[in-house]
């Protein structure tokens, strides 16, 4: 039976890698791939996918309004083998629905990777739904740069910490950084400059 994967890892996990590498296992043993990401995921232009390593796709686009599950029977996407979906946590909670379905109705798996929380450690509707009905649930690990395990997803402006703003900012090494929840809690509550990675 096919299942809904929900992989998740803060920033710098290399989550987009992980999903384009399991994108390559399956098209060399001659497996269909559909490749999607929300149409909030801008970064790398509307219908490219890449990785912080350099691997890269060209990859469907869903826009919020879209009926992922009409989508996938009326374009005959039927055929595919599996479902891959990077930045999940951008879907709405009714597209992660419509995926469960595909899941369910179509035996087709559904592998999704994207952040579990935001800049302030909430989850994302997207997330949150994956948790509530994911059938398979992994984290994708990475440090801090005090080498503990990362699960905050620090958005950083001016070299400090921001604490308040809109949920979705996009960005990446420019404007976030991975960080344990200690470190976290100590650098704003110490208002310390936090150096991104990637800058001198």
């Amino acid at each position: 039976m096919a299942k809904l994967y929900f992989k998740y890892g803060a920033m710098g996990s290399s989550k987009t890698a992980q999903a384009l590498i399991t994108k390559y296992n399956y098209e060399e043993n001659d497996m269909s791939v559909w490749l999607i990401k929300p149409s909030a995921d801008t970064r790398d232009g509307v219908q490219l996918l890449r990785s912080r390593i350099g691997l890269e796709a060209t990859v469907d686009v869903i826009p919020p309004e879209t009926d992922i599950y009409a989508r996938f029977l009326g374009k005959r996407i039927r055929k595919c083998d599996v479902i891959i979906v990077d930045e999940c946590q951008f879907l709405t909670e009714k597209q992660i629905d419509q995926l469960r379905m595909i899941v369910d109705e179509c035996n087709i798996p559904v592998m999704c990777f994207g952040l579990r929380t935001d800049f302030q450690t909430h989850l994302f509707p997207g997330s949150r739904r994956l948790m509530e009905v994911a059938d398979t649930i992994q984290e994708i690990k990475t440090i801090c740069d005090c080498g503990a395990k990362a699960t905050v997803n620090a958005r950083i402006s001016g070299g400090y910490i921001v604490t308040e703003g809109a949920q979705v900012v996009l960005g990446g090494n420019d404007s976030y950084i991975a960080m344990c929840h200690r470190c976290y809690v100590q650098g704003i509550r110490e208002h310390k400059k936090i150096k991104l990675h990637g800058q001198n």
